[in-house]
């Protein structure tokens, strides 16, 4: 019988880490951005995750690129936003075709409807978050081939009653 000394713990973005994965990061004149790729799920629960970063009242801006709807709200409780968030998060990841912002003054997280990441921010601090959540940094990443019109995408009738619902939620104002 063999014993096995204690494993040192994995993580979970480790563990189901692609060869695809990664993000680039550039330093423009006035901010720093980061074009994140992933699988479709884990895109989208890092950009839940990457959401606790923020500070507590948050704007929002969500497109919905099937039927043309857009909806703004500002100065959200950044808590009730992720929960919105994630109560849509499945469908989302297996639909696509949604973009979604989340920002204040000095960051901001969007979700493309290609379920690419893009993070605009006054500080470098993202470069360090990512890289903490196993993200390898690149000179260049894949882009999602699948990029779409908004006719291309299949139709998701409970995404956009989800999105309906959490713009209601929330009290996000038609853009």
């Amino acid at each position: 019988m063999w014993f096995r000394g204690r494993q040192p713990e994995t993580s979970v973005w480790k563990r189901f880490r692609t060869a695809a994965d990664g993000f680039v990061f550039n330093k423009e004149d006035d901010y720093y951005s980061a074009h994140v790729v992933a699988h479709a799920e884990r895109i989208v629960d890092l950009f839940l995750t990457l959401t606790e970063q923020l500070p507590p009242a948050v704007d929002v801006a969500v497109s919905d690129v099937r039927g043309s709807r857009k909806w703004r709200g500002e100065r959200l409780a950044l808590p009730d936003v992720r929960d919105a968030l994630t109560r849509i998060k499945t469908l989302v990841a297996a639909a696509g075709g949604v973009e979604i912002a989340v920002y204040s003054s000095e960051d901001q997280l969007t979700l493309n409807p290609m379920l690419e990441l893009f993070i605009y921010a006054r500080t470098d601090r993202w470069l360090y978050l990512l890289q903490g959540k196993g993200l390898e940094e690149r000179r260049l990443v894949r882009t999602n081939s699948w990029k779409l019109s908004r006719h291309e995408f299949q139709p998701a009738p409970e995404l956009e009653q989800a999105l309906a619902n959490m713009a209601d939620s929330l009290g996000l104002a038609p853009a």
